[in-house]
């Protein structure tokens, strides 16, 4: 039997990421002289930056800004971040099961280590800057068979690898947009996950 690999997403899967981009957005729109709607940016993270910026900035400034967003992102966005509940127990619920843990995420990979790294999460391979179908190619090659996320796109980023998509309601998306992408699961939160996961190890779920 193959060992069990279980994916996650990170910005509000396993971590609240909404005070550090607050934070760095407040600086950064300074800089700019863009006033972000820091509120409803986090309220629904998921989208790369590049569609964030292009809603504030014309398309040649957005690059930049993208650069400037991940420079300020180290000093500015990690000591406010605190993982989820339920996301320490959900990782050792894998552990457990002798699985294997990787987080695949659109979020800047270095950045995404630091957060990882800063909250001491124990993991086995980390995938940054890919996107919705674009998660795909590192959750076959991990052979991730459930990848949870919060988001529309961590949904169809599992189903384009042929992964069980899990999905937790401590994101932007509601159960609705959840469920109507196709979702296999929805959890209100990963506190729920540890015994949703001994279920389907079972062949109870």
């Amino acid at each position: 039997m193959e060992r069990l690999a279980v994916g996650f997403d990170l910005d509000m899967t396993l971590i609240d990421t909404g005070p550090g981009i607050g934070a760095v957005l407040d600086v950064l729109g300074d800089e700019l002289g863009v006033e972000f709607a820091i509120a409803e940016i986090t309220a629904a993270l998921g989208p790369p930056l590049h569609h964030v910026f292009a809603d504030y900035l014309p398309a040649e400034r957005v690059p930049a800004a993208v650069e400037r967003f991940r420079a300020l992102y180290p000093d500015l966005a990690i000591e406010p971040v605190s993982l989820l509940p339920g996301a320490a127990d959900s990782v050792a619920a894998v552990r457990r099961h002798g699985g294997r843990v990787v987080v695949v995420t659109g979020k800047h990979g270095p950045n995404a280590r630091l957060h990882l790294d800063h909250l001491g999460v124990d993991l086995d391979h980390l995938g940054g800057g890919v996107w919705g179908v674009g998660k795909a190619d590192v959750l076959l090659a991990e052979r991730v068979s459930v990848y949870v996320g919060d988001h529309v796109h961590d949904v169809e980023g599992a189903h384009a690898a042929g992964a069980l998509s899990v999905s937790v309601l401590t994101g932007g998306s509601s159960e609705e947009d959840l469920r109507a992408a196709g979702t296999d699961v929805v959890l209100p939160s990963l506190v729920d996950f540890p015994a949703w996961l001994d279920g389907h190890v079972s062949g109870e779920r």
